[in-house]
């Protein structure tokens, strides 16, 4: 087994919230985006869209109305024309990540937060929280617990915490019962992807009071 083998994986809940489509968008963009880099979630997936295809295959129909076809293919016909998409070039960023972005890492507008740790808040609904978070290596992230869940989505580099490493295309699902200062591995600057659906729980003093600044 090499050190850069996805060894923490997404939990059968949060996939078959994914594919039911009852996840907030920060968390469907994780999701997205780990399921891309990994081959064991994306075959778990599969499934899950295959009993939730059956599922609907089973329930009862609706009566549409007799000109809906027509009236879909005129919407259809009325839309915009889709440009070929150029091929995909390489980087850190996932497709998915760097379509949602609109680029690559140059793309990305970093915050400092402080200690040489930088974010970059990233647009979805309200219902969740998604940020890039760079952390030089060998920094740590303070020592902090959650209110609801966390996932974080290793792109670069690694980072160490009580739990486990957590290299590239690893993902942590942390919730109320963890407390961790996770530290970026020596050797390379670690570039994560982090969702949350409520603020995290800072010990520290200067933590809590730039919290709300930070949106953390």
């Amino acid at each position: 087994m090499t050190r850069n083998q996805i060894t923490h994986h997404l939990t059968d809940a949060l996939l078959m919230a994914y594919s039911a489509g009852s996840l907030p968008e920060a968390f469907n963009l994780t999701v997205a985006t780990h399921v891309s880099m990994c081959d064991d979630c994306r075959a778990r997936l599969a499934a899950f869209d295959t009993v939730g295809g059956a599922l609907i295959d089973s329930a009862d129909t609706a009566e549409l109305a007799q000109d809906s076809l027509a009236a879909t293919m005129a919407r259809i016909r009325a839309g915009k024309s889709t440009p070929e998409a150029p091929a995909p070039r390489r980087g850190v960023l996932p497709a998915p990540l760097r379509d949602y972005i609109g680029g690559d890492l140059e793309a990305v507008r970093w915050r400092p937060v402080g200690m040489g740790v930088k974010q970059a808040i990233l647009p979805t609904s309200r219902a969740a929280t998604a940020r890039l978070l760079y952390i030089p290596a060998g920094a740590a992230v303070p020592d902090h617990g959650h209110r609801g869940t966390e996932l974080t989505l290793v792109l670069q580099g690694a980072f160490c915490d009580q739990v486990a490493r957590f290299g590239p295309g690893d993902i942590e699902v942390a919730n109320e019962d963890l407390n961790h200062m996770p530290v970026a591995e020596i050797g390379a600057d670690c570039i994560c992807l982090a969702a949350t659906d409520a603020p995290l729980r800072f010990r520290a003093l200067m933590p809590r009071i730039a919290q709300p600044f930070l949106r953390i």
